[in-house]
């Protein structure tokens, strides 16, 4: 699949975003599917326009070294290349027992 094929005229590209825990809490949402900008290229670029959507956003953002993501169920570093992901998950650390 091309990216023209998934990418609108306007430069925006549907994605599926789930939180989890206190993200979804702070977020507001458990999911969503955004029309997120074509131009962002990593998870850090994507949290960073997260943030600017709103106080919840910016409140669940607002360490990113702390929130983890997942690129269509793959740990993924914020440096992370989104290339035509369909879904990117956010969450706390993890621990374990």
């Amino acid at each position: 699949m091309s990216t023209a094929a998934v990418t609108s005229a306007a430069g925006t590209r549907p994605v599926r975003i789930v939180y989890f825990a206190w993200v979804r809490e702070r977020v507001g949402l458990p999911e969503e599917t955004l029309d997120i900008p074509a131009d962002l290229a990593t998870i850090a670029d994507l949290v960073r326009w997260l943030k600017a959507r709103g106080e919840g956003y910016e409140a669940a953002f607002a360490n990113e070294a702390v929130v983890r993501a997942a690129l269509d169920h793959v740990h993924a570093k914020p440096q992370a290349q989104l290339g035509q992901v369909r879904e990117i998950a956010f969450f706390p650390p993890m621990t374990g027992g």
